[in-house]
């Protein structure tokens, strides 16, 4: 048997990588960017590890009417009916049956088979602020600035279970593996902070204890690179796993294990080309620099007591009180995009009780972000949303409501929205969006249009196809634009 003769093999692969890189390899990206220039930037800028990313979109597609999103993601499917949209007519037909020209036909989760009644509004509504918004009683507070938010009452979704409802409002589709819309808009827009991911994830359960689950896939990248994920910080004890270091390990130390093992990769990736190499790079700096950021950015004491006070908050105790308030230090800090879930809304029974105890939970904290980052000049350039995956039925299921897609509630403030106004309808009885009905692609392309970006044209191309938040569908809400 003949030896191998190894040299003769190096050379050889290595005479095949070059002409695989100067041929098929530069005429694929010559072509890509004559055909896409998006692409060949998009090619170099994923290559390159350890350097902050700056978005694809470059300059902005539009005048930018905010800098950031913050969503505050009521998880379960919040009520439209004891929150933000009254129904006199619905509360009349108390205990009689939903006329069947109403349900005939409609998509119903667990109601299916049983006597449809309708179940009135199980709270009173108060007119607030100098716009008259009607609200539920039970949410005073956000009533309070009720004259700086825009109430969509008409939001309709495709998917009437909870994860896959969760799925398409965060990525615009029911398919997993999709990217978030937090992942786009980083990848889009880069993000302001070097030693802060571009996209974080706070989670907070209600008192009550319904832990409506969520996943991790909410706030994937999907088919984007990895980098582009949401990072999920803990709001009590450490932010993150292992952001501290071992018991005598120093930072200088540290910072050699980082640079070797980029090393290793950056060796790597110049063999073989892989754009995930260049993420890991980028993750490995990123967790060097968060060593340093995120303990100052966790530290709470230098917070005036007014500040706590106002968001009824006494630490890092996991609440959603607390991550409220560490959503505002992290849009200060130049993060892109911050989800906060909140679990406890899926009152299948006792929905009066349920929202009236849920409702104490949320409504001074996001009252409070609110009031401030308006007295610190940031609501302008801040998106905040509030709302949840669906609404519920205006049928009884018992003394509770079942999941509804057909029309529900939610409320937009800030970043280039107008406040003070409410935005299309239900019928009656709050079954039916009736009038100026909002898809959740026409929520999506708005939200890409306050930051700048033409939702059309954030693309990225993926085994053959151009894929985008909003699919092919989506139009910019231009009624609520301020």
């Amino acid at each position: 048997m003949n030896a191998i003769n190894y040299e003769s093999l190096r050379r050889d692969i290595s005479r095949r990588s070059f002409l695989a890189h100067t041929t098929s390899g530069v005429g694929a990206m010559a072509l890509a960017s004559l055909l896409d220039p998006r692409s060949l930037a998009a090619a170099e800028a994923t290559s390159k590890g350890g350097e902050r990313w700056g978005g694809i979109v470059n300059p902005l597609h539009l005048k930018p009417r905010a800098k950031r999103v913050i969503h505050l993601c009521m998880a379960g499917g919040p009520s439209h009916l004891e929150t933000l949209d009254f129904k006199p007519e619905l509360a009349k037909r108390d205990g009689q049956p939903m006329p069947e020209s109403v349900t005939k036909g409609q998509p119903i989760a667990q109601l299916q088979g049983q006597q449809l009644k309708c179940l009135a509004p199980q709270h009173k509504f108060e007119k607030y602020g100098q716009s008259g918004q009607e609200i539920c009683d039970q949410f005073p507070k956000i009533g309070g600035v009720s004259d700086d938010l825009c109430i969509i009452r008409s939001l309709v979704t495709e998917a009437i279970n909870h994860d896959p409802a969760h799925t398409f409002m965060n990525t615009g589709t029911t398919i997993s593996g999709r990217p978030s819309m937090g992942s786009w808009c980083w990848y889009g827009l880069g993000a302001d902070a070097a030693d802060l991911p571009g996209f974080v994830v706070l989670t907070s359960t209600g008192k009550s204890g319904q832990m409506q689950p969520i996943a991790s896939r909410q706030w994937h990248s999907g088919l984007l690179p990895s980098r582009f994920q949401g990072v999920r910080f803990n709001s009590k004890g450490d932010a993150a796993y292992y952001i501290n270091n071992p018991p005598g390990v120093n930072a200088g130390q540290q910072r050699d294990v980082v640079d070797a093992v980029g090393s290793l990769n950056r060796l790597l990736d110049s063999s073989i080309d892989d754009p995930e190499i260049a993420t890991r790079i980028n993750q490995y700096e990123m967790a060097f620099k968060m060593q340093s950021s995120v303990p100052a950015l966790m530290d709470l004491s230098k917070e005036p007591k007014h500040i706590m006070d106002l968001y009824g908050c006494t630490g890092l105790d996991g609440s959603f009180n607390a991550n409220c308030l560490l959503a505002r230090r992290l849009a200060e800090s130049g993060v892109r995009f911050i989800q906060l879930y909140h679990r406890d809304w899926d009152h299948h029974g006792g929905v009066r009780d349920g929202i009236a105890g849920i409702a104490k939970e949320v409504d001074t904290p996001c009252s409070a972000l609110i009031a401030d980052l308006k007295q610190r000049g940031m609501l302008d350039e801040t998106l905040v949303i509030w709302g949840g995956e669906f609404g519920r039925t205006p049928m009884a299921q018992g003394n509770g409501r079942d999941h509804h897609i057909k029309g529900f509630s939610i409320w937009m403030a800030g970043g280039g929205i107008k406040g003070g106004i409410s935005h299309g309808a239900t019928d009656e009885f709050g079954y039916n969006a009736a009038t100026d009905i909002v898809h959740v692609h026409d929520l999506h392309a708005t939200i890409l249009h306050c930051l700048g970006v033409d939702h059309k044209r954030l693309t990225y191309r993926f085994q053959g196809r151009d894929f985008r938040l909003t699919d092919v569908r989506g139009n910019v809400i231009q009624q609520i634009l301020a």
